[in-house]
C-alpha cells in the first residue's frame, strides 16, 4: 500500500485511509452491581480466600515443630516431608492472600472505566486536596468501612504472614561454637584412604610412607571416622589430599619445615572458595584444581592460590611417622579450613 501527499506550498500530509477514535466499548455491568445476593457471596469468597490464607500461615508454623527432625540422627525421609509441609503451607498463605485480593478488586470495587488527561505534575494546596479526596473516594469505593468482614479478615491474613519467615529466621541458631574451627585430626591419628562415603571398622586401609611414590596423590580420612556422631558431616571438613614430591621442589613456609615426612605432604581437600573439593592434582606442575570455579592451588608454594577466585591457601596437616611406619597427624589444622566466615580470625585453634 502506498501514501500520496499534497505538492503544495503546505507540506501537510493528507490523510489516507482515516479512522475515527472508536472510544471505549460499551460497558457490562457485573452481576455483583446488580445483584445483591451476588454481591454478598463475593464478600463471603473473598473473605474465604483470606481465611485460606490464615491457615496456610498456622498450617507453616505447625508443620515446623509436628513434622521436625525427630532424634539425633533426622532421616531423610523426615526432612522430605518437613519440607513438603513447609511448601504447601507457605503455598496456601500466599496464594490464598493473593487470589483474595484481586477477587475482591474483580468482583466488589468499582468497575467503571476511566479516562483521564495528562496533566503537569504540581504540589500545589489544590493538587494535595484533590489527591485527598482521591483517597476518601477509593477508602469509599473499596467498602473499607462499610465492608468489616472483609477489612478485619484481609488485616488478620496480612498481619500473621510474616510470621513463618520470623520462625525461619528463629531457626538459623544455635550458634555453630568451635565446630568450624575443629576438625577430627588430633596426634596420633592414622591417615587412611578414602573409599568413598564412610568406611565402616575393619573397611579402613592406613597408609604408610612407603606406599606414597613421587607424583601419586591419595584421598585420606582420619582412622575412626564411622565412631563420630555425625561422620558425613565431620568427614566433609577434615578430607585430606596426601602427595608426594621431591623435597628439592617443595618452598617449606618457615616455622613449618617438619609438617612433612620426605617430601610428603597433606593438605586439606576443602576449597577456601566455597568448600568444593579440590580432587584434580596435576603431579606434572603439582598444582591442585578446584573444578567447581577453576582455584588452583601451587603444592610446591604451600599451596597458594595462583589462580581463581579463592581468598586463602589450602591449610596444611602436619604428618609424621609412627614407630609402625604409618603416616599420622601431629595434630589438627592450624587454621580453619574450608571458605572463610566472618569470625575466621576470632579464636585460634586447638592445634
Amino acid at each position: 500500500m502506498t501514501s500520496s501527499h499534497n505538492t503544495g506550498t503546505t507540506g501537510q500530509l493528507e490523510p489516507v485511509n482515516g479512522f475515527e477514535n472508536p472510544g471505549l466499548p460499551q460497558h457490562n455491568p457485573r452481576i455483583t452491581d446488580a445483584e445483591p445476593l451476588a454481591e454478598k457471596a463475593a464478600e463471603r469468597q473473598v473473605a474465604l480466600w483470606f481465611l485460606l490464607s490464615m491457615i496456610g500461615t498456622i498450617w507453616f508454623i505447625v508443620s515446623f515443630f509436628l513434622f521436625g527432625p525427630k532424634g539425633e540422627e533426622p532421616t531423610h525421609a523426615g526432612l522430605r516431608l518437613q519440607t513438603l509441609m513447609l511448601g504447601l503451607g507457605s503455598a496456601a498463605a500466599l496464594f490464598g492472600l493473593g487470589i483474595g485480593i484481586v477477587h475482591w478488586a474483580r468482583t466488589l470495587l468499582p468497575d467503571a472505566e476511566i479516562v483521564e488527561d495528562r496533566h503537569s505534575i504540581a504540589g500545589s494546596e489544590e493538587d494535595q486536596a484533590i489527591a485527598l479526596e482521591i483517597l476518601n473516594q477509593a477508602k469509599e469505593e473499596s467498602g473499607i468501612a462499610r465492608r468489616p468482614l472483609l477489612r478485619n479478615m484481609l488485616i488478620a491474613a496480612v498481619a500473621i504472614a510474616p510470621l513463618p519467615a520470623v520462625l525461619v529466621l528463629r531457626d538459623l541458631g544455635p550458634l555453630p561454637g568451635d565446630k568450624l574451627f575443629t576438625t577430627l585430626w588430633k596426634k596420633g591419628v592414622r591417615l587412611v584412604l578414602d573409599p568413598g562415603g564412610v568406611p565402616g571398622e575393619g573397611e579402613e586401609r592406613a597408609i604408610k610412607l612407603a606406599d606414597v611414590t613421587i607424583g601419586s596423590a591419595y584421598h585420606v580420612v582420619p582412622e575412626g571416622m564411622h565412631k563420630s556422631e555425625e561422620p558425613l558431616n565431620e568427614k566433609a571438613k577434615a578430607a585430606v589430599l596426601l602427595m608426594r614430591i621431591s623435597p628439592d621442589e617443595l618452598n617449606t613456609e618457615p616455622g613449618k619445615e617438619d609438617w612433612g615426612v620426605d617430601g610428603v605432604v597433606a593438605y586439606s581437600k576443602i576449597c577456601t572458595h566455597v568448600g568444593c573439593p579440590v580432587a584434580l592434582y596435576e603431579h606434572q606442575t603439582h598444582h591442585l584444581l578446584c573444578p567447581c570455579h577453576q582455584s588452583t592451588f601451587d603444592v610446591t608454594q604451600h599451596c597458594k592460590v595462583i589462580f581463581g577466585p579463592a581468598k586463602r591457601p589450602l591449610p596444611q596437616l602436619p604428618i609424621e611417622v609412627d614407630s609402625e611406619g604409618y603416616l599420622v597427624a601431629q595434630s589438627d589444622f592450624h587454621e580453619p579450613v574450608g571458605p572463610t566466615f566472618w569470625e575466621i580470625n576470632t579464636r585460634e585453634t586447638d592445634a
